[in-house]
């Protein structure tokens, strides 16, 4: 039996084509999320801060920090308590 090139495409054909796909966009989103984050750790890039800021920081600091950013994402203000 051989294959004719004019046939039409099977379901395992398609499956196939469709996991190439999907594990080319994988390897490039991966090539590129760890670009960004080489790029992050360079002398005075935004990880490079980060890291001296959390490592200057005092806790307590850092606590309300995390506290803010928290209350900013979860309801757009400052005000964390509910019903206000």
């Amino acid at each position: 039996m051989t294959i004719d090139e004019s046939d039409p495409p099977t379901a395992l054909d398609k499956a196939t084509d469709a996991v190439r796909g999907a594990t080319a966009a994988v390897q490039a989103t991966s090539e590129s999320i760890a670009g960004a984050i080489e790029a992050g750790r360079r002398p005075g890039g935004l990880l490079d801060q980060l890291a001296r800021f959390t490592r200057e920081a005092p806790y307590a600091h850092l606590l309300s920090l995390l506290c803010s950013v928290s209350c900013l994402r979860a309801g757009g203000s400052l005000r964390c308590a509910p019903g206000e």
